[in-house]
């Protein structure tokens, strides 16, 4: 995710605690900018995925030798890759265990 996303969503947080707490109202909770949910799942998706396509190029390119890279930045590349893809992962575990949470919920 990027800074400034992440900065907007502890916004929002900021700002519903705040209302939920009676220090604001809610026209003052509105003027925060709103952050499409399903956008920055789908933004964070695909840079895990360029991630991943990266490390494969630079692996393909230095086991056949066509280019100039060398085995750090390919290991590098493999390594932020692979620690996106789990943070992914998790990611993914926590929207699933928070859907089945609210799933159980009794109306």
């Amino acid at each position: 995710m990027d800074k400034p996303g992440i900065d907007n969503i502890l916004q929002q947080l900021q700002a519903a605690s705040a209302f939920a707490s009676g220090t604001k109202k809610q026209s003052e909770a509105d003027g925060i900018a709103s952050v499409d949910f399903s956008e920055k799942l789908k933004s964070a998706v695909d840079q895990v995925n360029n991630s991943q396509i990266t490390a494969d190029k630079l692996s393909a390119q230095f086991v056949s030798d066509q280019s100039n890279v060398d085995l750090h930045e390919v290991m590098i590349s493999l390594q932020k890759a692979n620690v996106s893809f789990q943070s992914m992962i998790q990611v993914r575990n926590k929207l699933v265990t928070a859907y089945q949470e609210i799933m159980n919920m009794q109306v």
